[in-house]
C-alpha cells in the first residue's frame, strides 16, 4: 500500500495510567508496527488525567489525517467513563471495533472492523483446520471485549463461522454441565485455571483467553493448562496464543482502516 500511495498506514496508542500488563501489551503492539512497516505513536498519560483531558487528545486524533487507527488501552483509571471514551473515538478509526456503531455493524451481519481479540480467536481456528461451521462453540464470560462480539462473529452466515453458540457467565447454572456439551470451549473470564479438565469432554478443543499473573510471578490462563492438554484435541497457550493473534488483527483493522482513508480521499479527487 505504502509504494501505491505514500501512504503508511498509521496507529496512535494511548496509554493512561501505569498498569504493568498494558505497558506489555502496548509496546509489543507498537514492535509489530514497526515490523510491519507502519507508523505508531503512543500517548502517555499520567494516571491523574481528567476525563476531559483524554476526550481532547481522542478527539485531535479523530481529525489526524496521518492517524488511520486509535487504540485506547483498557482497562482506563476509575475517574475516567470508558464508555464515553470508546463513544468519543471516530467508528472510521475504531480498529479495536469497540464503538456501538462498530458493534452494531456487526450484529446486523456487515462488519465493519471485527474486535481483534475474538477476531483472532476465529483466525487461530480456522488456521489450525478446526472447523468452525456446524460446531457447538460454548463461551464463558459475556464481557463487551471478547465474549459478546465472539459469539456474534461465530454465528455470521459466512464461511468460518455457522457455529452454534452458547455464552456462559456468572449468573449460568452448572457451567461445567455446559461446557461439557462444547466441542469449542473459549474462556475469557479473568480467573486464574478456572476450565479443569472435567469441565472439557475428550477430544473438544479448548481456548483460552486469559491471562493472570499468579503469586509467584508467572503466568497462567484461564484454563488449566495441563490436565486440560491431557483431554482436549486441541489447546491454545498461555501466553503465545490469542496474544500474538490479537496483535496481528490489530494491524489488519488498522491496514483496513488506511485503505478506506486513502479511497475516501481518492473519490474526492484529492491527490
Amino acid at each position: 500500500m505504502t509504494a501505491r500511495t505514500r501512504i503508511r498506514p498509521g496507529l496512535a496508542a494511548v496509554l493512561v495510567g501505569e498498569n504493568p500488563a498494558s505497558q506489555i501489551y502496548v509496546r509489543n503492539k507498537r514492535k509489530a508496527c514497526e515490523q510491519a512497516g507502519m507508523q505508531s505513536w503512543l500517548h502517555e498519560m499520567p494516571a491523574n488525567t481528567t476525563q476531559q483531558q483524554l476526550l481532547d487528545l481522542v478527539a485531535r486524533l479523530n481529525h489526524d489525517p496521518a492517524v488511520h487507527g486509535i487504540l485506547v488501552q483498557l482497562p482506563l483509571p476509575p475517574q475516567i467513563d470508558e464508555r464515553a471514551i470508546i463513544e468519543a473515538t471516530s467508528p472510521l478509526k475504531d480498529v479495536d471495533g469497540f464503538t456501538p456503531t462498530n458493534l452494531g455493524l456487526l450484529a446486523a451481519g456487515y462488519p465493519r472492523y471485527l474486535p481483534c481479540t475474538p477476531h483472532g480467536v476465529q483466525q487461530i481456528l480456522l488456521r489450525n483446520q478446526i472447523p468452525v461451521e456446524g460446531a457447538h462453540v460454548v463461551i464463558v464470560g459475556r464481557s463487551n471485549i471478547v465474549g459478546k462480539p465472539l459469539s456474534l462473529i461465530l454465528m455470521q452466515k459466512i464461511k468460518g463461522a455457522n457455529a452454534t453458540v452458547t455464552v456462559c457467565h456468572s449468573r449460568s447454572r452448572d457451567i461445567a454441565a455446559i461446557t461439557r456439551q462444547g466441542d469449542i470451549v473459549v474462556v475469557a473470564i479473568g480467573q486464574a485455571r478456572y476450565l479443569k479438565a472435567d469441565m472439557v469432554r475428550p477430544g473438544a478443543v479448548a481456548v483460552d483467553v486469559g491471562i493472570n499473573r499468579l503469586p509467584d510471578g508467572k503466568l497462567c490462563g484461564d484454563v488449566d493448562f495441563d490436565p486440560v492438554s491431557q483431554v482436549a484435541s486441541a489447546i491454545t497457550p498461555v501466553p503465545g496464543g490469542i496474544g500474538p493473534m490479537t496483535i496481528t488483527m490489530l494491524l489488519f483493522n488498522t491496514l483496513q482502516a488506511a485503505k478506506a482513508s486513502t479511497e475516501l480521499v481518492e473519490s474526492r479527487g484529492v491527490k
